[in-house]
């Protein structure tokens, strides 16, 4: 693995010699050089053996808690004093779950089918040929990274099962956490005798290294960001190679008049509190006038228990003033803002195509939901709403990759191509074609 310098000297040892970074250009060159002869290693690699490097790096991580935890403590004090904010603290921060989850994400990867060299039905053709499609790993992936400390451990875990090498850029406030992970992942790697290069960390936090990383076409395929929109759309608008994105995650509710109140309730409270800082919260309530009366003084009482701040349009101020309920006059921003807070913007609407054509304007193609019991606008919402994930009667919390069975995920993309959605093992994998013939040729 090529060196650089340690970004949190409090932390365990580096995993290779530690040297000063003086040219983070150079620096991230020689990581895309030892990831590219590692990718060629990995991609041939039995899936015996990736899965064992998956299955050895959960056991060190587990057997690492301690150190792990240690790590995220200097983390969270450096982030407090700098006052970083209550979402990104939330991202930040590590617990004993969280690190159980880390270990229990590798090894559901780990257990999961292994589409690399899978081949599709041949296709035999006119000409005596036939024709498959086998999928094949994308090469080597970057990905840039700020606060989660758990991407560490998943992009590595995904891109190891796929075949790809990985270089990792986390952010600043979590260089403690995420140095000691990478370690976990690397002495699994290299304790099944793959290359330590399979699976690189940019050792400086120099943003002059993103800028080279984005540049390097010849040694980097794609590259996935993940984290704050700001970073997000500087890496669209510089990389040099391909981008899965998300930019922002403006995610709607829509109540139908046909749902039943007291379970709508409940879907649209936990869309919004389950957790406030993931991309799949919800960011604005859209409620059918013909049952608002009913709907929004219950939700309203639920949400203001819960400490949550509503937004809310001028027929909405009525029904929660005449109920009691504290709310502000929303503004144009407000229904276009992700605030991944205890914020939510609410609006009355007086038909399906309303609230369809209110997500087409403001919203952010992630994930958007209906709560109806009726069949045929159940249908026409996910027909018509183009999201990466549409949902009915279900909290838009759940988009995510291990609860749609994935395993851990990489990020959730709402580009079209190459891969929607949250993207696991799977979206990191392309197709070759395959074509056999019996000694045929095309002349005449």
């Amino acid at each position: 693995m090529a060196g650089g310098e340690s970004t949190c000297p409090s932390a365990a040892v580096n995993t290779h010699p530690a040297t000063q970074i003086t040219d983070p250009a150079a620096h991230v060159q020689a990581l895309g050089r030892a990831a590219r002869a590692a990718s060629t290693e990995l991609a041939a690699a039995e899936t015996s053996l990736r899965n064992a490097a998956l299955l050895q790096a959960a056991e060190i991580i587990d057997a690492s808690e301690e150190k792990i935890l240690a790590a995220n403590a200097r983390d969270m004090a450096s982030a407090r004093e700098r006052a970083l904010a209550p979402a990104l603290l939330d991202r930040l921060e590590l617990t004993e779950a969280r690190v159980a989850s880390m270990s229990g994400g590798l090894r559901e990867i780990a257990a999961q089918p292994d589409p690399v060299g899978s081949l599709s039905a041949a296709e035999q053709r006119p000409s005596g040929l036939q024709i498959a499609r086998m999928r094949v790993p994308i090469g080597v992936i970057g990905v840039i990274y700020e606060s989660r400390p758990n991407v560490t451990a998943d992009a590595a875990g995904i891109c190891l099962k796929s075949g790809n090498a990985v270089i990792l850029r986390g952010g600043s406030e979590a260089a403690c956490s995420n140095q000691v992970i990478h370690e976990c992942i690397v002495a699994g790697v290299v304790g099944v005798g793959l290359p330590a290069s399979c699976v690189q960390r940019v050792n400086t936090t120099d943003r002059a290294a993103v800028g080279a990383l984005l540049a390097m076409d010849d040694h980097v395929d794609v590259v996935i960001p993940r984290g704050g929109k700001g970073l997000v759309a500087r890496i669209a608008s510089d990389a040099k190679v391909p981008v899965i994105k998300h930019l922002d995650g403006i995610c709607h509710v829509y109540v139908d008049n046909s749902a039943d109140v007291e379970r709508a309730v409940a879907v649209a409270v936990d869309a919004k509190t389950y957790r406030y800082g993931i991309c799949g919260s919800m960011e604005t309530l859209l409620v059918h006038a013909s049952i608002a009366a009913e709907f929004l003084p219950r939700v309203g009482e639920v949400l203001q228990t819960k400490g949550v701040e509503l937004r809310v349009c001028t027929r909405a101020v009525e029904v929660f003033m005449q109920a009691g309920i504290a709310c502000l006059p929303a503004v144009d921003e407000d229904w276009d803002t992700e605030y991944l807070g205890p914020i939510l913007a609410v609006r009355v609407v007086d038909s399906l195509d309303q609230a369809i054509s209110h997500i087409a304007t403001h919203g952010s193609g992630h994930t958007d939901a209906i709560v109806t019991d009726h069949i045929g606008r159940a249908r026409e919402f996910t027909r018509r709403v183009d999201s990466s994930s549409v949902m009915v009667n279900a909290a838009t919390c759940f988009a995510d990759g291990a609860e749609y069975g994935l395993g851990a995920e990489i990020g959730i993309s709402t580009d079209r191509l190459h891969v929607r959605g949250p993207v696991g093992v799977l979206g990191l994998t392309t197709e070759k074609y395959v074509v056999t013939g019996d000694y045929t040729t095309r002349g005449g």
